[in-house]
Parts: C-alpha cells; structure tokens; sequence
C-alpha cells in the first residue's frame, strides 16, 4: 500500500510506501524526465515537506523514464536567458534545492539511471547514498553551456572525488560514466542496470528500519563539511546565473539548439 504526498508538478510525484519511504519518482515525458519552471519550484521545496512528514523515515529519489532526469527543459533555459526576473527566482529556488537536501535529516538515497544533467544530477549527488547503474551518464554541463558551474557542483564535488577531477569534469564537461564515477568516489555504489532499483530500494528499508535520531544526528554531523563550503556554493550559483545575462549563454543555447560547437566570444571578467 502506498499513498501520494501532494505536489505542485507533472515532473515527477512522491508516494510513501508502508515502510515509510518516500519514493520521489521523476515522471517520464517522452521517456526523458525533465523539470520545466514549475518542476524547478517544486523540487527546491519538496525538501522541507519530506523532513517535516511524520511518517517518512528514509527517501528514495528513481525514475520511470530511460534517463534520471536530463535538468530543465530548453524553454526554461531560454527564460533566464531573457529575463532578469526569472533568473533571480530560479537562483532562489537552486540555493533552496542544496539547501533542503543538506538540512533534511531524513536519509536520501538516489538510484541513477541513463542521464543525470542539471537539477537532476544536483539531487542525484546531493543524496546521502547514492547508486548509479553502469550505463548512467552523468554530465554537468554548465560551461559547454557558456554559463559557471553552478547549483551544486562546487560545494560537493571536490569533497567527493577530489579537486583534480573536479576540475577535469567540470572545466571540461566531460562525462562521467556509472563505473567511473564510482572509481574516483562521485557515487556510493555502481550495479548493473537490472539491478539498480533493486538494490537501491533494499538500502532505502535498511535506513527506514534503523534509528531515526541516530542516522538523523550522523548525518547533521556529516554534512557540517557542506555547510563549511557554502560560501563556494554562493560564489558558484551567482556567477552561474549572471552568466544566464551574457553573450556566452546566448551562443551556447543556440548552439544545443542546432547541434554544434558553441564558438565563445565572450571575455573571462
């Protein structure tokens, strides 16, 4: 037996089963999950719910769709580019993803499948354990983009997998495979594809079935080395969004859109 928890979002929906997990599943359109201006917001503050819920002990972030979630949608991209408004709200709602993440007590665990890009691949790292399929592809492309790499990257990435290989994969937009990211330490676990909802939901019961304040206190510990790079995080997500202003992002969308290399004109200032 499971029941909904509300959301404001066709993106993705949140059930709690009788174990008391919160299984956040993003929806698939066209088998590609993607989260438009509404799915954003929404995902910035399902957060908040899920630590509040009396009934949730542990949440397991999957999808139904052939990738994880391949991150905000080209028109929600094209609004920042044009418009100021739009830009200083989806910086709010980025700082209020990271930080619901980090200051949810509640056990998160992410199960990565295909693409994890964007916002998607914030909360596929941003989870307490996560566990990528071999096959998974995740790819942090903000700079191809001609925008910094922002919303999550600076403040988890190089606690995870190091400075250098942060740099490499960040700077250079390369993406990372299921097997690689386990190698360099950017995922928890890596297990073939058959077996990855599996596997993932198994941890999530042994979460739900452990102490609550033990694994609540561990984690507010932990991730007390998250908070301590917030300031990095602040710097990041404010040059990735003024980037949303500049000649740069206006090349790299059109770019996407017609399928080439960007060719970048813009200064470094």
């Amino acid at each position: 037996m499971s029941s909904a928890i509300s959301v404001n979002t066709t993106n993705f929906r949140v059930e709690l089963d009788a174990g008391g997990i919160a299984h956040l599943i993003f929806q698939a359109e066209n088998g590609m999950p993607v989260t438009d201006a509404q799915g954003h917001a929404a995902l910035a503050t399902i957060w908040r719910t899920l630590a509040a819920h009396p009934q949730v002990k542990a949440i397991l972030v999957r999808s139904e769709g052939k990738a994880f979630c391949a991150g905000g949608e080209l028109g929600m991209v094209e609004d920042m580019l044009n418009s100021a408004s739009v830009r200083s709200r989806v910086l709010q709602e980025a700082r209020e993803l990271v930080q619901g993440m980090i200051d949810c007590d509640k056990p998160i665990v992410s199960a990565i499948n295909g693409a994890a890009v964007g916002a998607g691949l914030a909360v596929a790292l941003l989870a307490d354990i996560s566990i990528a399929a071999r096959s998974a592809k995740l790819i942090d492309g903000h700079t191809k983009l001609g925008v910094a790499a922002g919303d999550h990257a600076a403040i988890i990435w190089p606690l995870l997998c190091g400075m250098a290989k942060a740099k490499y994969y960040l700077l250079l937009c390369e993406t990372v495979s299921g097997e690689e990211a386990e190698r360099i330490g950017l995922v928890s676990r890596v297990v073939d594809l058959e077996q990855l909802h599996t596997e993932a939901l198994q941890i999530a019961q042994k979460l739900a079935t452990g102490s609550q304040s033990a694994l609540a206190h561990t984690k507010r510990s932990l991730n007390h080395w998250l908070r301590a790079a917030w300031p990095a995080f602040e710097a990041s997500l404010n040059a990735e969004i003024m980037g949303f202003g500049q000649a740069d992002a206006q090349e790299g969308l059109a770019a996407i859109k017609e399928r080439r290399a960007p060719r970048f004109y813009g200064d470094a200032a």
